[in-house]
């Protein structure tokens, strides 16, 4: 008989750890369920072949208003592992759809994204809003642009060149390519806390790597000034030489007066957000900007304490996505929409 106990013991335990294990799971796919219609979409763009997504609100046939996403640096597919999925959906609450493209190279699409220059990102931004126009779903009166990070000397570049374009919403964005990297790299060494040794060995590699991609050096050259590449490679460092000189502040004045929505985020160490706030202030009309700040949030617009947590943040991740984004901020950008269509706004 204690035998008996001990194996039903046992099988209760297994059968309670797997109804939780289920459970989770269970968690874990409804909260990664969204109110999207999702299609696979294709557009040909300088002679190559771009995947991406056309995410559509759950209801109607449309035409829909339409949010084209512009990506930040690094190789983003369509999706960006997931995290736009909340921000689709956001925007689907407001009657928009959401379309965004692998970059060339990733998830499908021909090409490489670090053959590209700003204005090449530009080009291919304003492709896909022609593309979408020339579907029956879509508004083209009602396209506007959502980007982050790098995409803030994409988004300007793109505005100028297509007045018709509804708004823009520049999230996390620099101004000058030059006073973000060492805005960085002073905020990550200070984060870091490094030694004053460690820090004057860094501004002076910083000030060699300049040199060399002011006189056009080769990435050998770069190696051999530099010894450690820390991670570069030749198809980087060709990217760097190609867009290190972009500055968005030309662009931002010759967009006028296109409504835009300036992203900020309080614990952004990537971005010196009261620089880019100064600079879009002095630039764009005062009745076309708004400005929104995240006090708790790092460049991602991610809660800090989250970010900074490696558990808490893959538990957000799988369990409540949603809250990945800091409090209010996926709220807020369907109510930007919302008020440009109801004739309002916000500074």
């Amino acid at each position: 008989m204690p035998k008996r106990r001990g194996w039903r013991w046992t099988v209760w335990t297994l059968t309670g750890a797997l109804v939780m294990t289920a459970g989770l799971a269970g968690v874990a796919v409804w909260q990664n369920t969204y109110r999207l219609r999702e299609e696979k979409v294709s557009m040909r763009h300088d002679g190559k072949v771009l995947r991406g997504v056309l995410a559509l609100p759950t209801r109607g046939t449309g035409p829909f208003g339409l949010v084209v996403f512009v990506h930040g640096d690094g190789p983003v597919d369509a999706t960006h592992e997931t995290f736009y999925r909340p921000l689709w959906e956001s925007f689907a609450r407001a009657g928009y759809a959401s379309l965004s493209f692998s970059k060339p190279g990733v998830g499908g699409s021909e090409g490489d994204w670090l053959e590209q220059s700003m204005d090449d990102r530009a080009e291919e931004t304003l492709a896909a809003v022609r593309w979408a126009r020339g579907r029956p779903d879509v508004d083209g009166r009602r396209i506007g642009l959502w980007g982050a990070s790098q995409a803030g000397w994409v988004l300007p570049k793109a505005a100028a060149r297509d007045r018709r374009l509804q708004f823009v919403i520049a999230v996390s964005p620099a101004v000058n390519w030059l006073r973000q990297g060492r805005y960085n790299l002073l905020a990550e060494l200070d984060r870091d806390g490094v030694s004053a040794a460690r820090r004057e060995a860094a501004l002076r590699r910083r000030d060699i790597t300049l040199g060399l991609l002011r006189k056009g050096a080769s990435f050998a050259e770069y190696r051999a000034a530099v010894g450690d590449a820390e991670g570069m490679t030749a198809a980087r460092w060709a990217f760097i030489a190609k867009n290190y000189r972009s500055d968005a502040t030309a662009d931002l004045r010759a967009m006028r007066g296109t409504p835009l929505l300036l992203v900020l985020a309080g614990r952004d160490v990537n971005v010196d957000v009261a620089d880019t706030e100064a600079v879009y202030r002095d630039v764009l009309p005062e009745a076309a900007l708004s400005v929104a700040h995240y006090p708790g949030a790092t460049h991602s617009l991610v809660d800090h304490d989250v970010e900074d947590s490696d558990w808490r943040l893959t538990a957000t991740a799988v369990f409540a996505p949603r809250r990945l984004y800091t409090g209010g901020f996926l709220a807020d950008q369907a109510g930007y929409i919302r008020r440009l269509n109801s004739g309002g706004g916000e500074r």
